[in-house]
């Protein structure tokens, strides 16, 4: 093992990474101090908008005042749609500026705030860099692809007094806050065991197709970053990229992220004590991904169990439901999904509750947008309800999963030095190598 490489796997998560070499040729960035825009108008763009990206950056034109400057993709075609899709939403293409790389964009003194809808594994240098480059930052979950990567973005917040929002948009949705004020209520009595599941009927891995030439106008170099360089494919290219783990997590970080976030807001949990992992490609095994298409995960809390399972291309999952948190109770159950909730009874209790299903009211996304842009105005930064740091737990949980899946091993957290009793996954796994000139800035 190279001496850099040994040093990346076993440095301290409070010392991560060698200063900015993008590339090999791309000087240190400078750190701008935001200036107040004409009409408190806030000046955002998008890096990544090829999925939940755009669908962010829609939301934040919903937002009063909030002004769209750049857009940012290493694939030309998909600039090319979006850019014709903004008259739509009333938005003068001629004055935007387009970037294949975002190191260009973050150049720009006229952008005040960074919306980040990338592959998993570009989110922690971008939002440093973002930190650096003194923007504020909407960055899309899981926040990172390891959990000393989220360790490093919580340091860079914290340096940089930056506004960061993750997009876990359910904490601003309503009938989220709803249940989870219930759960804390005392009602449902001693929560025994918290479940969170994703059962994706539309989700299907790519069949396995032969290496192919790079598409015109997509800066595949750009797009693997400090991922191991592979040869393109469209098995692991643009949405498919989450089933291979140099990129993401599957479903854990997926869907996951979302719905384990719930469970650890609702049980008041941060880290868990142990954590077991089994699955793998039972349904597929014959198409291309890496991570597994079913996931059986135990966590072990102090005073209760969180459980996580999930299955790709069916949709029956517990209480009829393809996704969603359980919080199983001596008093009863509240289920809750993104329709709505309800409360179960517990049959054998002289005390019955029963709530009916309460529904869904409001769009999510667009107010998880209006509470980081307010915040970006105020600078109240207790005042965000995915902060950096909610973001990091639930990363660092999920990933806590993939790597007991991929160890085959039941792991112990020691939480007081941040990583696993077991020396030999933190080697392997807390940290990721970064390749190709690129490496994680020292926060």
């Amino acid at each position: 093992m190279s001496k850099r490489r040994k040093f990346l796997k076993q440095a301290s998560m409070a010392a991560l990474g060698t200063s900015l070499l993008a590339q090999g040729n791309t000087a240190p960035f400078l750190i701008y101090k935001r200036k107040a825009s004409p009409s408190d108008s806030l000046r955002f763009g998008t890096i990544g908008i090829n999925g939940m990206g755009w669908a962010n950056t829609r939301a934040a034109l919903t937002q009063p005042n909030a002004q769209l400057v750049a857009l940012c993709d290493i694939d030309q075609s998909v600039l090319d749609k979006r850019m014709a899709e903004l008259k739509d939403l009333k938005v003068d293409a001629a004055k935007i500026k387009t970037f294949k790389d975002y190191r260009k964009m973050l150049e720009m003194k006229d952008l005040d705030v960074i919306i980040i809808g990338t592959p998993d594994h570009w989110h922690p240098l971008i939002t440093i860099h973002g930190c650096q480059a003194g923007k504020d930052v909407y960055v899309e979950k899981p926040i990172a692809n390891s959990i000393g990567e989220s360790l490093a973005m919580e340091q860079a917040q914290k340096k940089y007094n930056r506004a960061i929002q993750v997009g876990q948009w359910q904490r601003s949705q309503k009938h989220f806050r709803d249940a989870i004020e219930f759960v804390h209520s005392g009602r449902l009595g001693n929560i025994r065991t918290a479940k969170a599941w994703a059962y994706q009927g539309w989700m299907k891995p790519a069949p396995v197709v032969p290496d192919a030439p790079v598409p015109a106008g997509v800066d595949y170099d750009m797009w693997q970053g400090p991922a191991l360089h592979r040869p393109f494919n469209t098995s692991h290219f643009h949405f498919n990229f989450r089933w291979f783990w140099a990129y993401a997590g599957g479903l854990m970080c997926d869907w996951g992220v979302h719905l384990i976030d719930y469970a650890l807001f609702g049980m008041k949990a941060i880290m868990p004590k142990t954590v077991a992992s089994l699955g793998g490609k039972f349904a597929y095994p014959e198409l291309s991904h890496e991570t597994p298409d079913s996931q059986h995960t135990i966590y072990e809390f102090d005073h209760f169990i969180l459980s996580w399972e999930h299955a790709m291309s069916i949709d029956n999952g517990p209480y009829g439901r393809d996704h969603g948190i359980s919080f199983i109770g001596n008093n009863g159950t509240l289920v809750l999904d993104r329709g709505g909730w309800e409360v179960i009874e517990e049959k054998r209790e002289k005390n019955k509750i029963l709530i009916p299903l309460q529904k869904r009211e409001d769009n999510g996304v667009e107010k998880h947008m209006e509470n980081f842009f307010g915040v970006v105005r105020s600078r109240k930064m207790e005042d965000l309800n995915a902060p950096i740091q909610a973001g990091s737990l639930v990363a660092k949980v999920c990933q806590m999963g993939n790597i007991a899946f991929r160890s085959g091993k039941k792991l112990d957290w020691n939480a007081n030095q941040q990583r696993f009793t077991d020396e030999a996954v933190n080697k392997e796994y807390l940290m990721p190598e970064y390749h190709n000139g690129y490496s994680l800035p020292v926060v």
